[in-house]
């Protein structure tokens, strides 16, 4: 069985001959630093909230950042979960 060579649509954006880029591997911060976004999102929701009780902010903030930041904490406890499910099927092979 034969194939045709795979000609990409567009070009590669380094130039032929240039050094190969850095991987886009995660670095060991990446993490402390997705949960220090998510606890601002939080503390933003949080802080809005007062406002809005305390008479100095609008329902509408209010309720813009308490979705924001639980869409935030949706989207790192799916992320979380399949990351934990994908450890336990590695780990449950048998080598």
């Amino acid at each position: 069985m034969t194939a045709p060579p795979f000609v990409p649509d567009v070009a590669s954006p380094r130039a032929r001959g240039a050094a190969p880029q850095q991987s886009e591997a995660p670095r060991a911060g990446e993490f402390g630093k997705v949960l220090d976004d998510l606890g601002s999102a939080l503390s933003k929701a949080n802080s809005a909230e007062d406002a809005f009780a305390n008479g100095a902010g609008d329902l509408q903030s209010a309720i813009y950042e308490r979705a924001r930041a639980d869409v935030a904490l949706a989207v790192a406890t799916a992320a979380s979960q399949r990351a934990a499910q994908a450890l336990q099927a590695i780990f449950s092979m048998q080598v």
